[in-house]
């Protein structure tokens, strides 16, 4: 992992700027209030990065709605906060236009489509799952059970402060093998929304195939062959 050092940290650094807009029928004040940018990390979530958001636009609604769950939508598509913010943007957005236009609500929380987020505890679960999951495949979840408690905070603090090298320091372990012996699987997931109508596709794919070393191209065929065989 030493030599890809750079560009996993060139890939943690990318971000988008975002233009947050509250949804004109939620105004409740005679003045509509200013849009609030951020720039945003691509891989991180947003209820990590929204927190000002929401204290910019939560003086703006009806008092009996300054308690609600925000949530974010872009034309018409309700954010699903669980997936990474650059996942979302290359999912929905079609003409790259820049700074991403999203706007904000309090009011009618579209339970049917995204699931609630009280709090950034139910993010780090999230992460913490995906990470176990991630680490059942590749090494069947020996290296997540072995890591201290202080090396899942570390991974979570990592992101949840966007710092590249306390999250890699930690996370370079479920990255490397030991000895000999690689990943038995690649974990991985293919969003593809006009071509499918579940989540995302996923299926085992081993890093070697008969001893040729699996590519993104091998990936990309068998996602092809998954799909035109449901």
């Amino acid at each position: 992992m030493a030599e890809d050092r750079e560009v996993l940290r060139e890939i943690w650094e990318g971000k988008l700027p975002v233009c947050f807009t509250l949804a004109t029928e939620e105004v409740s004040i005679p003045v509509t209030p200013d849009p609030f940018y951020l720039m945003v990390p691509r891989l991180t979530y947003f209820p990590i990065v929204t927190e000002k958001v929401r204290r910019h636009f939560v003086r703006c609604v009806a008092a009996d709605k300054s308690d609600n769950e925000m949530w974010l939508e872009f034309e018409n598509q309700p954010l699903k906060w669980h997936y990474p913010i650059g996942l979302l943007y290359d999912m929905y957005v079609t003409d790259s236009a820049l700074p991403w236009q999203i706007t904000v609500h309090f009011e009618k929380y579209p339970d049917n489509k995204i699931m609630r987020c009280p709090s950034k505890d139910f993010v780090e679960s999230h992460l913490m799952h995906s990470l176990k999951e991630a680490d059942a495949l590749k090494h069947k979840s020996h290296l997540m059970a072995l890591m201290q408690e202080r090396d899942h905070k570390q991974l979570w603090l990592g992101l949840l402060h966007d710092r590249f090298d306390q999250f890699w320091s930690a996370n370079r372990k479920l990255m490397e093998s030991a000895g000999d012996e690689g990943f038995r699987y690649i974990p991985f997931r293919l969003y593809a929304p006009e071509l499918t109508s579940k989540p995302y596709i996923q299926f085992l794919i081993r890093p070697e195939d008969n001893e040729k070393k699996s590519t993104i191209e091998d990936l990309l065929r068998k996602a092809s062959l998954f799909l035109s065989n449901k």
